[in-house]
């Protein structure tokens, strides 16, 4: 029971940043943009979140500047797609370079250093019951966020005009436009609430997952979380599952080397990777033989706003 417990949680915090960042795309991609930039704006929010908790004392603050670092570099993004017409899957891989640069940089002074990590929520007796207290009730505010965020996106998504709005724009732009929706303004907004939540994500990595600062820490989740958006065919709770799915893969590197499991160590570590790879091959091969392509303007050029 112990072990099994072990297992979940481990599962729980591995997935959580996985989940904060692909929802977020997952927006930004239903609005007809395709960003390729998470992994950069997650490293970004890693190391700004670190440097304001680290500098504040607090989680919080922290987690405030990881998501205004996101944003940031979202916001970049979207100047070169929405404002210039720059392609935007060049636009979204030079993101991500110019991310992993500006993060050592930001993070250069605070290699090393460690701080106090996000606390885990505690309810006295319940808490304390074997196996399900822990896990539903014992942890942290990053976890119970993202669940409340996938619930809040699919709201947003199937059960507001807003939301109604947000898909038109990236089914068929020309029409929205045609009708009068600001497209622009949608996607831009679209953006930056992705690149909040991917900086959240990254935030999450230093402030709760590893209390710590190292360069390069998000080491591909950003990538991960860019292929569960297509796993989940653009669904917020499939996306849920999708997460959790791949947090496990994740994770059962350290539990197989921990029972003494002959594999290689560099073997066990691609295994998420490689389940990306395999994924994307069998969802690409399954909607061709069913015909039903990615959402239709994804990543084609916008419309002007007038």
């Amino acid at each position: 029971m112990e072990f099994a417990e072990a297992i979940l949680l481990t599962i729980i915090t591995a997935s959580t940043p996985l989940l904060l960042a692909a929802s977020g795309e997952l927006v930004v991609e239903r609005a007809g943009v395709l960003n390729l930039g998470v992994e950069g704006m997650m490293i970004v929010g890693a190391a700004c979140g670190f440097g304001g908790a680290y500098l504040t004392g607090s989680i919080a603050v922290g987690a405030l500047c990881g998501i205004l670092g996101g944003m940031a570099l979202s916001a970049i993004f979207a100047l070169l797609t929405l404002g210039l017409a720059a392609n935007q899957v060049a636009s979204g891989l030079a993101l991500t370079i110019l991310g992993v640069g500006l993060a050592g940089l930001i993070g250069a002074g605070y290699v090393g250093q460690k701080i106090d990590g996000a606390a885990h929520l505690y309810i006295p007796y319940i808490t304390d019951i074997p196996f399900l207290g822990r896990v539903l009730l014992g942890q942290n505010a990053f976890v119970y966020f993202s669940i409340a965020l996938i619930i809040g996106i699919w709201f947003f998504l199937y059960r507001t005009r807003a939301g109604l709005v947000l898909r038109a724009v990236g089914d068929n732009h020309t029409s929205a436009h045609a009708l009068g929706y600001p497209v622009l303004k949608i996607r831009l907004l679209a953006v930056l609430f992705g690149g909040a939540c991917a900086g959240l994500g990254g935030a999450y990595l230093p402030l709760a997952y590893t209390p710590f600062w190292v360069s390069g820490m998000t080491s591909g989740r950003g990538w991960i979380a860019l292929a569960l958006v297509v796993f989940a065919s653009w669904l917020p709770f499939r996306l849920m599952i999708g997460a959790y799915l791949f947090g496990g893969i994740t994770i059962l590197q350290l539990h197989a080397q921990a029972v003494g499991v002959g594999i290689p160590s560099q073997l066990m570590s691609s295994l998420p990777y490689l389940a990306t790879i395999v994924v994307l091959v069998a969802i690409s091969w399954m909607r061709g033989r069913a015909g039903s392509p990615a959402p239709a303007s994804l990543g084609l050029a916008f419309v002007p706003d007038r």
